[in-house]
This record gives structure tokens, C-alpha cells and sequence, in this order.
């Protein structure tokens, strides 16, 4: 099945990736904005908003028996890149936030003629503490996610909205519209969790960076505690053609509070 995506703008194709359990909707204003310069597509994911086909859908309250545990038909992070590769087919840019950062190097590092710029929002190349890496997510609190998941995902989904604008300015008013926005296009689906979890959980880009030949553009929330800050200074530094904005006053949600700059720092990059 294609994907879905809303296209608004012309020129230039931009395509915008969301984040874990979100869907392409939850750019806010940021795609009409970017319509006046680019072909803005913001992409709803598979099983996210309506692109929801990857497996059974999640029950209101928790999942039924039978359906928790580690299901092998979950689709990989590869998976995803080959799919996007085959409906959008570029060259493009390649805009990821948060996990669908790491969806967006992935797609550049495998199929580097379709992928011409990256946008890197709020990511990182290894979500997930290491002996050697410790500006990432605690491994127990991951797993308390997904165990979480198994029992009721709303509240799952809403503790983790939380933690994406703990911090930031006017951070009770972007909580408020993040809900608002959370299931505007029905329920996500339980395959489609449980797979972005894992690909959270496992993968780690940190050796393949200097790889990413393509020009980049890190953009990093000063006080994102997801994705903290010095992992995109990192993610800049190994790039080969890589530059860091950060925005101030933002936390992991940077083009929710503060869109003018973000958009500003996005077609500066684009148009330079």
C-alpha cells in the first residue's frame, strides 16, 4: 500500500517525518509555512495516522490476550526505509524528527541518490544509553515504555508527549495541543509501536555518520531532556557536511513552540 502523505507548495519536494506513535499531522503550522518556498509531504508513517495497515490495530483500553509479546512480522527500520524509498523516489529532501531522524539517515546512507539534503530534528544516532554513550534515554526507561504499552497505550502515548515538551517554553500550551493533535487521525497501530520501540531501542548510527555524504542540518531544542544536546552536537560533528542550529528556550518539539525560527533555520539551509 502507499503511504499517506499531505502535499501543499511546489518546487522543490520536502518530505517531513514524524516521530514515535505520532503521524504527519503533528507538524503543526510548519507545512503551510514551508509551502511558500518548498513541495512540503508530510508523511504519515506505516501504521501511523492513515497509513494504519501494518498489523491489528490497538484496542481502546490495553490489548487483548495473546496479542502482547515480541511479534516477528514487526517491520525494521530498513523495512520502513524501503518502503518510503519506493513511493517517494527524489531526489528530495529529507526532513526526520526524533526517531524519523533516524529513518531519514538510514534512507540517505542507503539509497544516497534519492535523499539530496537532511533536516535532522530532535534525533540522534543512538537513542539509548551506552558504556560510551551517555547523553541518550536510560535502557530502563525505554523498557518501561514498552511494558507500559502492553497494559493501556493511551496514557503510554500521553506520558510520552509529556516528556517531549518538559522544559520548553509555554510548555503546558504545546502539551494541550500535542494531545489535541495525538489521535486526529484514529489509533495508531500496535505493530507499528512495538517496532518503533525496538528500532529505539536498538539501533545505534554512530559508526556509519561519517558516512552521510549529503549536506545536513541538525536541528537541536536547548532543552530537549529526549534527545539532549550533546548528542547534536555529536550528530553535527560526524556528519562531513553537517551544521548545528539549536533553538533556544526549545525543548523536543522545537517547530511546535518556536516555528518562525524553525522554519527560518530550514529554508536558510535549503536555500543557501
Amino acid at each position: 500500500m502507499n503511504l499517506h502523505a499531505e502535499t501543499s507548495g511546489s518546487g522543490a519536494p520536502l518530505l517531513l517525518i514524524h516521530g514515535w506513535g505520532m503521524h504527519g499531522g503533528m507538524w503543526g503550522r510548519v507545512p503551510e509555512q514551508l509551502a511558500q518556498h518548498f513541495q512540503v509531504l508530510a508523511v504519515d508513517l506505516p501504521g501511523h495516522g492513515l497509513s494504519r495497515r501494518v498489523g491489528t490495530p490497538l484496542c481502546p483500553r490495553g490489548l487483548s490476550s495473546g496479542r502482547a509479546g515480541k511479534n516477528p512480522a514487526l517491520p525494521t527500520l530498513d523495512a520502513i526505509v524501503d518502503q518510503l524509498s519506493a513511493q517517494f523516489t527524489g531526489p528530495l529532501t529529507v526532513c526526520g524528527w526524533s526517531l524519523g531522524g533516524q529513518v531519514a539517515l538510514r534512507w540517505a546512507l542507503r539509497y544516497p541518490q534519492q535523499v539530496s539534503r537532511l533536516v535532522l530534528v530532535s534525533s540522534t544516532p543512538c537513542f539509548v544509553q551506552q558504556t560510551d554513550w551517555p547523553c541518550a534515554m536510560a535502557a530502563d526507561t525505554l523498557a518501561d515504555f514498552s511494558a507500559s504499552l502492553q497494559q493501556d497505550y493511551l496514557p503510554t502515548l500521553r506520558r510520552f508527549l509529556a516528556l517531549q515538551v518538559r522544559g520548553s517554553e509555554q510548555e503546558r500550551e504545546l502539551l494541550v495541543t500535542l494531545r489535541h493533535s495525538l489521535l486526529s487521525r484514529g489509533e495508531p497501530d500496535l505493530a507499528a509501536l512495538q517496532s518503533g520501540l525496538e528500532i529505539l531501542r536498538d539501533s545505534d548510527l554512530r559508526a556509519v555518520l561519517p558516512e552521510v555524504a549529503q549536506p545536513a542540518l541538525v536541528i537541536a531544542g536547548e532543552r530537549d531532556t529526549l534527545t539532549p544536546l550533546p548528542a547534536s552536537h555529536y550528530l553535527a560533528a560526524q556528519m562531513p557536511n553537517a551544521r548545528l542550529a539549536t533553538i533556544r528556550g526549545a525543548a523536543h518539539a522545537p517547530f511546535l513552540s518556536h516555528p518562525d525560527i524553525f522554519v527560518k533555520q530550514l529554508v536558510s539551509f535549503l536555500h543557501g
